[in-house]
């Protein structure tokens, strides 16, 4: 059972005292009296170190373990966390933050004595620099790359006070400050843990980390002296505590959610889709007081993408190098009918660019995409000397293995057109190596936004960028320089003009085929309250309550 803990053993818990024991309880059928929220990491966390937050199942733990200088409220607006407010200079190339002065970490032995510290200025210039430190080798370096100044960036003025300094103009830096990799860890805590600090997190959020046994599961509990209050003062979150499980499983965590031992689900497996939604994504009648459906526009745009660099030994005799081709693949996949039979209408037919919709700057009248039009793929085939597909060599599409269908769809799909895919699922993390290392020429792949800026996904195709996110290796002189003139410009009507005709550049290049821009679908408990999704689909639960 769960044993709330008073301030005085508060210290005394966090080193020893096993709290969150209620899910024995719950798997006997006991009602906790309680709050843990449980939920299910289907593909576990590989760790809780926010310079390593490179995946959704890391992001959505560390978000509840730290916070950033700024985030992203339900408007995607930008907001104070650990900064209450900000000035950026006449140049726009230094930023000042005032920070909260009362904000502290979760209590921890490194700290020595007094078991706890405050937050300064100090621990986000060490903070942030981890991120670019080599020796750390954080895959989000990519962030601060020819953004940042190089020789001192993140500056400490006094407690209080952090600066952040540019090379140059950059508009969506408060943005990029927003990512979980931003997150303010304490310096003392990572040097005293080393490698280990992994599984030892320390940082200021609403949760504090109890127990994490890795493939089995972690639980976090309540931080009683979280900064953060709601309207009427009360000191959030307002719940006891997290369980996450890791059954890899989907079909065991819809019995675990059927049972009411999990809370929500986060997207619903294609083998029971069609037994909760009709094809229009609504829930079927007899699912209607069973659960809550919710449904919110998702800045992630599924795409398929091609590695353009000539030089690569893998497009020497490869159809793909040629842009008709490129093309042909884009006209020839039936997007809306894909939504319809494999995604029961989730999301939304990719027919524009790869700026999601949600984004300032969508808009179909500006950036055409590619429609369904088969005569129009076997034309480009022709006109790229393959009439029909004849002579056109077997291209190979590398997928993981819950998108198998989708790939085999695709493949299907083309082959009206004369093009002949060869499907290779392999292991998410070979795929990955794969993409980064320039050896694979046609993959499936996902784009989620780390910021509310079209700049992020325009990054993927920025020349001096290198992968991540730059994964298809693009490069176009005319984009870049619209990029880097989009980089300087205040005016946000300008800037999503410019972010425009970049997206069009792309898309008429096609290194990538845009699929569909996402929607994020969480099948919820009716006893939850305040559980609200968002664009960024990030696990929020600091105003959730549980009936």
């Amino acid at each position: 059972m769960l044993l709330l803990y008073s301030m005085k053993a508060y210290v005394k818990w966090l080193f020893g005292i096993a709290i969150l024991q209620c899910c024995g309880a719950c798997n006997n059928n006991k009602e906790s009296t309680y709050k843990i929220f449980r939920y299910n990491e289907q593909t576990g966390i590989q760790s809780l170190d926010p310079a390593f937050a490179k995946n959704q199942s890391n992001m959505w733990a560390i978000h509840q373990l730290y916070n950033t200088l700024v985030e992203v409220d339900d408007s995607l607006n930008i907001v104070g966390s650990i900064a209450k407010n900000w000035v950026t200079s006449a140049d726009r190339k230094t930023i000042t933050f005032n920070l909260k002065t009362t904000i502290q970490f979760h209590p921890n032995k490194a700290f020595g004595n007094a078991k706890i510290n405050t937050l300064t200025a100090t621990d986000v210039v060490y903070s942030l620099q981890r991120i670019i430190d080599k020796k750390v080798a954080s895959p989000g370096a990519w962030i601060f790359n020819g953004r940042v100044d190089s020789l001192t960036p993140f500056v400490a003025i006094n407690d209080s006070t952090f600066q952040l300094k540019l090379l140059q103009p950059f508009q969506p830096i408060l943005g990029i400050l927003t990512m979980q990799y931003c997150s303010i860890v304490p310096k003392q805590v990572v040097e005293y843990y080393g490698n280990a600090f992994r599984s030892n997190a320390c940082g200021t959020g609403p949760f504090v980390l109890d127990q994490w046994e890795e493939g089995q599961g972690l639980t976090m509990i309540k931080n009683n002296t979280y900064f953060e209050t709601d309207n009427m003062g009360n000191r959030l979150p307002y719940l006891d505590g997290i369980k996450i499980s890791f059954y890899d499983s989907k079909a065991t965590e819809f019995l675990l959610f059927r049972q009411k031992k999990l809370h929500f689900i986060n997207d619903i497996d294609a083998s029971f889709k069609d037994e909760i939604l009709t094809k229009n994504g609504v829930l079927k009648p007899d699912w209607k007081t069973k659960l809550v459906l919710q449904k919110q526009p998702y800045l992630n745009v599924e795409y398929l993408g091609i590695l353009v660099d000539e030089k690569n030994e893998l497009l020497q005799n490869s159809p793909l190098k040629i842009k008709k081709i490129r093309q042909a693949i884009n006209y020839a996949i039936d997007k809306n009918k894909m939504m319809l039979y494999l995604r029961n209408s989730i999301g939304t037919a990719a027919n524009s660019g790869m700026v999601p919709s949600g984004m300032p700057s969508f808009d179909t009248t500006t950036v055409k995409g590619y429609t369904y039009n088969i005569a129009k793929a076997k034309q480009l085939l022709a006109e790229a000397g393959y009439p029909n597909g004849n002579g056109l060599p077997n291209i190979k599409l590398s997928t993981i293995p819950i998108y198998a269908d989708l790939a085999t769809y695709i493949a299907k799909d083309v082959e009206k057109a004369g093009i002949n895919i060869v499907v290779d699922v392999m292991q998410k993390a070979l795929l990955l190596e794969k993409t980064q290392n320039k050896q694979a020429a046609f993959f499936r792949g996902s784009w989620i936004a780390d910021y509310p800026d079209a700049e992020n996904y325009l990054s993927l195709f920025y020349s001096k960028n290198p992968a991540p996110p730059n994964y298809t290796r693009y490069a176009n002189a005319a984009f870049d320089k619209l990029y880097e003139q989009a980089m300087l410009t205040t005016d946000i009507n300008v800037r999503n003009k410019l972010y425009q005709q970049m997206d069009a550049i792309v898309i008429d290049d096609a290194p990538v085929v845009p699929l569909w821009y996402d929607m994020a679908i969480h099948l919820v408990q009716p006893n939850v309250n305040g559980f609200v999704p968002n664009s960024l689909n990030l696990l929020e639960l600091r105003r959730t309550t549980i009936d």
